[in-house]
């Protein structure tokens, strides 16, 4: 159990760039995804005995952030889309690299601007790599339903960015 505890410390620790980004994805603000973030590392030490050693931990908190997210939400009851920034001022790029390519960042500022459903979808696919499966099943939503959010973002952002 004590080994069990420390490779999910350790897990937590390297994913908590990737849970930062979701953070972000979701809520469009940098203060609001650290604090997701550390809830979301907080909350998975707390139920250590959930997690089920050799599946993916990623996914586990995720899931875990998710839930948390969509938990502040309704708290909150916060209408879709409010509060948004603009990927480049949010931070959504890597800010140690020089040569940022600039057709990304017009990508991620438009993929911003998506309903949050599509956005998240996008996020999980493109970004993370889930599977179109693993996506589904993340937000506990068919496979079509992942396949159509998806398709309808990509139409959206190339008609937004005119290609």
């Amino acid at each position: 159990m004590l080994k069990q505890n420390r490779e999910l410390r350790d897990g937590l620790r390297d994913l908590m760039p990737r849970l930062w980004r979701y953070g972000l994805v979701l809520s469009g603000s940098d203060d609001q995804a650290r604090e997701l973030a550390q809830a979301t590392a907080l909350r998975a030490l707390e139920k250590a005995d959930q997690y089920q050693p050799g599946t993916r931990l990623d996914h586990w908190c995720m899931a875990i952030l998710s839930s948390i997210w969509k938990n502040e939400l309704r708290a909150r009851a916060v209408r879709r889309g409010q509060g948004l920034v603009p990927a480049d001022e949010a931070g959504l790029l890597a800010r140690d690299n020089g040569d940022v390519n600039i057709l990304a960042a017009q990508v991620l500022s438009q993929m911003m601007t998506l309903p949050e459903a599509q956005r998240e979808t996008m996020y999980l696919v493109y970004v993370e790599g889930f599977s179109y499966a693993e996506a589904a099943a993340r937000l506990e939503i068919p496979v079509g339903t992942v396949m159509s959010r998806l398709a309808i973002g990509r139409k959206r952002l190339k008609e937004a960015m005119g290609e």
